[in-house]
């Protein structure tokens, strides 16, 4: 990887920690395929870079995307996510920028691990944009899930279109139509049936009397 690829990572970087912090809507486009467009340009440039991976490069680049991807999790899950105007918003709390220290660090020891190990290709400067990728990818994937399960679409992108927005319309339309539970139907009749007995009184005992002159006629208030 050439200095002006390690630039370029640097400043992909700092723009996804910026946007992170700052808060944004979350389109689907920008938070899945994206990452995914990165995971395959890091791949293949670790077969362009013109050395023979070894067996022990694909093992320390295992165990190094494996790393990433952990924390890539950890990202999803740390990510507030809130629906704003009807759509997906997230924004990193400040906390979780030891996040990405930890992904610093583990990119440091893993190539560190595979130059012990005589895995050139592994512990060269190519790896940076497929761990990165690969780290995106994983929180893509716990955030799709918590967004499906807060029924909250991603945003438009550009074309009015929303990034898998019949996923998210099946899993509203099968929440609507669950049947529930033995217990929410109990608790159900029961609000039900209390709210009614609250709005009864001892006026409906004669029907022939109106509630307003009920109401009137109090002899135990003294004027």
């Amino acid at each position: 990887m050439s200095a002006l690829e390690i630039l370029a990572v640097i400043g992909i970087i700092g723009f996804v920690i910026f946007r992170q912090i700052q808060g944004e809507p979350l389109r689907g486009k920008r938070t899945v395929v994206l990452p995914a467009i990165l995971t395959v340009i890091g791949f293949s440039d670790l077969h362009g870079n013109g050395g023979h991976m070894q067996p022990a490069d694909v093992t320390c680049l295992v165990i190094g995307a494996l790393g990433s991807a952990v924390i890539g999790a950890g990202f999803g899950v740390m990510m507030r996510l809130e629906a704003r105007n009807g759509y997906l918003w997230a924004r990193l709390p400040v906390r979780g920028l030891w996040l990405w220290g930890a992904l610093v660090a583990w990119r440091v020891a893993a190539m560190a691990m595979a130059g012990a190990a005589h895995a050139h290709v592994a512990a060269s400067s190519s790896t940076l944009l497929f761990s990165l990728g690969v780290n995106r990818l994983a929180q893509a994937a716990v955030i799709m899930l918590r967004a499906l399960a807060m029924g909250v679409p991603f945003a438009p992108e550009k074309d009015g279109t929303s990034f898998m927005a019949s996923a998210f319309e099946r899993n509203h339309t099968a929440s609507r139509g669950r049947v529930p539970s033995a217990g929410a139907a109990f608790n159900h009749g029961r609000s039900t049936w209390q709210g009614e007995h609250d709005r009864s009184d001892w006026s409906a005992a004669d029907p022939q009397q109106p509630a307003s002159d009920d109401a009137r006629f109090q002899p135990w208030r003294r004027s």
